[in-house]
């Protein structure tokens, strides 16, 4: 779908099997670990292994399920109404869920030098748009239909929240105190985590709140510390108005780390809040934690920011 192709800025990949007669579609909603969008995938399709989604065995065809910002179903939803016909030979089609109305197009296109057939949907969540995209090579297509593709699509739909063991099981850490923080979410599933006392809806900078991830890159030379924490500080999303207090090595759990703070202002209400950075250096990449809070709230908010990042762990 080129129109959500370019306001979602995601690749189309993904899904499907064979079937004698045609794909089928098993009985419930199957979520991939760590989403919130689900759907029945056609007989044959199995977990992903590289991607977020189905595939079949032999990863000729592929569903890719992911999420992206609220806004996005908006802005496709009122592209579609202003122009019905759709553009370059591309017509859009609505389709009932269970989540509400969707939105989808189907393209004939090239992987390569091979001819597939490429399928996107998407659909209203909560807070957030759910996103499916299908590609199913040539020689996959008298199984799976556009017919097949609708039903499947048909049967996508949305969980308000992903299980809190489920999402902490996916990171490459283990989080041990969760510090009563109301909101657990993973920003990308397996990739970065935030705990807040607020959510999505309202804006997570108006309370206290946690971004925890992991860096792929770290400091060549331990002299190179300070520069590279100083640095990541002013890449943090979200804050203007910055000005850093302090930037100092720290031990982190026995290991390397940098602790950087920041006055600044974020969001919509332009809050002020102090921002702490800590990176925790080691092998090949760099735990970083950041932890904002309005500055009213600093004084509390910092003890349970601290039990947080000490309670993190190695995986296994």
């Amino acid at each position: 779908m080129k129109l959500i192709r370019l306001t979602a800025a995601i690749a189309l990949v993904v899904a499907a099997a064979s079937l004698a007669f045609g794909p089928a579609l098993a009985a419930d909603p199957v979520f991939p670990p760590g989403m919130r969008v689900g759907l029945t995938p056609l007989v044959g399709l199995v977990p992903a292994k590289a991607f977020v989604g189905f595939e079949t065995e032999d990863h000729g065809v592929r569903v890719l399920v992911t999420e992206l910002p609220a806004e996005a179903y908006g802005e496709v939803a009122n592209a579609f109404k202003a122009n019905p016909a759709g553009a370059g030979g591309i017509k859009p089609e609505s389709i009932e869920t269970s989540a509400g109305l969707a939105y989808y197009t189907t393209e004939s296109a090239k992987n390569g030098a091979a001819n597939v057939r490429r399928y996107s949907m998407i659909l209203p969540g909560s807070t957030f748009s759910g996103y499916v995209a299908v590609q199913v090579p040539e020689n996959a297509g008298k199984i799976y239909t556009d017919d097949a593709v609708r039903q499947m699509f048909a049967s996508a739909a949305i969980r308000k929240e992903v299980p809190i063991d489920e999402q902490l099981s996916l990171l490459p850490f283990k989080i041990t105190d969760l510090a009563d923080f109301k909101t657990v979410r993973t920003l990308a599933p397996g990739a970065a985590l935030i705990l807040g006392d607020s959510d999505e809806a309202k804006g997570f900078e108006v309370a206290p709140f946690m971004v925890i991830g992991l860096m792929g890159s770290t400091p060549a030379q331990p002299d190179d510390r300070g520069r590279f924490a100083q640095q990541a500080a002013t890449t943090i999303p979200g804050v203007r108005d910055a000005h850093m207090t302090m930037s100092e090595p720290i031990r982190i759990d026995g290991m390397a780390g940098y602790e950087t703070r920041i006055d600044a202002t974020s969001g919509k209400g332009n809050t002020p809040v102090t921002v702490v950075q800590w990176l925790r250096f080691g092998g090949q990449s760099t735990m970083r934690i950041i932890a904002s809070a309005p500055r009213d709230d600093w004084a509390k908010a910092f003890p349970r920011f601290r039990a947080v990042r000490d309670g993190i762990q190695p995986r296994g």
